[in-house]
């Protein structure tokens, strides 16, 4: 067995582990010289002014799309599961959005939210001023509602997968003995769906740092201070060359990522404990 996983742990380890390892190294020394400058560096990524307005927009989203992602898809999942066989026609028509290649969203996109676009001439029909979408501070709710949209069909399957795992004599026990729909929904789908929960917030968590194609490639590198994200800092930092930044704020946002994660399993954890009790 351990023969079949030796290529995957080399290509990992090469490709991965070992190159991690040298930006640890470099986030403690000079980019050039390689002399040891121990948290010089930490210290200047902290108060770097680019930097902060990145991680404020980038916790911003995670605190508004994760959650607004998972109800919506938990809610939308709820109401196809009893939709019998018509449920099969919304899961496919929730998997479009993934299925489309991410220039025609880009272009979709422009001509719907540009300051002539689609949607600021349906605004001027009721005599509303029209709107620099991508250039104001509406530009964080065009991103969220992008995230949304791109995601929303996958988070669906992923929670129908879960909502089929639980077994029907379950619900059927609690009918027997008068319980409620709500009840029925608190004390028996909630806590079958912990791990689902689990997983789909990690999965949630790390496809929200894949929304910044759709941001990049309609605002450029420099958009507007709302949706400036960490992607968009490093992007600009390799660019620059700047090494020394890039390889200490890749290491904070790796410790930040374990750290979250961690805590999401410990979490998941704990609700089975409690569901178990």
């Amino acid at each position: 067995m351990w023969l079949f996983l030796l290529p995957s742990f080399l290509g990992t380890g090469i490709f991965t582990v070992f190159p991690f390892l040298d930006v640890i190294k470099r986030s403690f020394t000079e980019a050039f010289s390689n002399r040891f400058v121990g948290m010089a560096n930490y210290q200047t990524v902290f108060e770097n002014e680019a930097f902060l307005l990145a991680v404020k927009n980038t916790l911003r989203f995670l605190g508004v799309c994760i959650p607004l992602l998972i109800v919506s898809s938990l809610v939308l999942a709820l109401a196809i599961q009893k939709m019998g066989e018509k449920k099969k026609v919304f899961q496919g028509a929730f998997l479009i959005p993934m299925a489309v290649p991410i220039a025609s969203v880009v272009l979709f996109w422009k001509l719907l939210f540009d300051k002539n676009g689609f949607l600021n001439g349906w605004l001027q029909i009721f005599s509303i001023a029209p709107v620099d979408w991508m250039n104001e501070k509406t530009a964080f709710a065009v991103l969220v509602f992008s995230y949304l949209w791109k995601n929303m069909g996958y988070f669906i399957v992923l929670w129908l997968a879960g909502l089929n795992g639980i077994p029907a004599t379950y619900y059927e026990a609690a009918r027997v003995d008068g319980a409620s729909d709500w009840k029925c929904f608190f004390y028996i789908t909630l806590p079958q769906l912990v791990s689902s929960f689990t997983m789909i917030t990690i999965l949630a968590f790390v496809n929200s740092f894949k929304v910044f194609r759709e941001a990049y490639l309609i605002a450029g590198d420099y958009p507007h201070e709302s949706i400036y994200m960490l992607q968009h800092l490093f992007n600009n930092w390799f660019v620059s060359l700047d090494i020394q930044k890039m390889s200490t704020a890749a290491v904070v946002l790796a410790v930040f990522i374990a750290v979250l994660i961690g805590v999401f399993l410990v979490l998941e954890k704990r609700l089975e404990m409690r569901s178990r009790e």
